[in-house]
């Protein structure tokens, strides 16, 4: 193999010679002085929001699926966000030990406040209610705490007041899925 600069292109080429007389060249780009590769601040905010709600494994689900790379141009693996946490001093989630969560996804906040999850996605993006959504293919996250505040009672009467957009599901629909228990 040999090595060499090609300072114009700001690239390594290496040649590597195989046996039977074939050759590959390979080129690199050369990082410039003072070039770091780091991960975005977005990506470090992002991190922070979702484990409020997710395990390593789905944030780094959620942050591929948002074509996001490591600061290396990686794909995001558990082990990649579990050392990007410890890097940042970003604390692992826990579940809660009683089940009573701190922050809830879409789907479960929803189902605590008896709304569909459209009904509160909406009200979070008219700003009815706080909600943060860190990514824009990702979970939204609310506090259990702001789902008890007024805002969130009001959308709750509201919703149960317009009988043509119900909040949930029918009490008589049956299940699409039968139990497999």
């Amino acid at each position: 193999m040999i090595a060499d600069i090609d300072d114009e292109a700001s690239e390594i080429v290496l040649l590597i010679h195989w046996v039977g007389g074939v050759h590959t060249e390979l080129r690199l780009p050369k990082r410039r002085r003072g070039q770091r590769n780091s991960t975005s601040g977005d990506i470090i905010s992002a991190v922070r929001q979702l484990v409020l709600i997710a395990n390593d494994d789905l944030i780094a689900g959620i942050l591929n699926r948002n074509g996001l790379v490591t600061g290396h141009g990686n794909r995001w693996t558990r082990e990649r966000v579990t050392a990007h946490r410890s890097h940042h001093k970003i604390p692992v989630f826990r579940p809660a030990a009683d089940g009573k969560e701190p922050w809830l996804n879409l789907n479960k906040a929803a189902r605590l406040l008896g709304v569909a999850p459209k009904t509160l996605r909406l009200a979070a993006e008219a700003g009815e209610v706080v909600g943060v959504h860190p990514l824009p293919d990702g979970p939204w996250i609310f506090s259990r705490s702001t789902l008890d505040e007024p805002a969130a009672q009001r959308i709750v009467h509201r919703a149960r007041q317009n009988p043509k957009y119900p909040t949930g599901s029918h009490p008589d629909q049956q299940n699409l899925f039968t139990s497999t228990t």
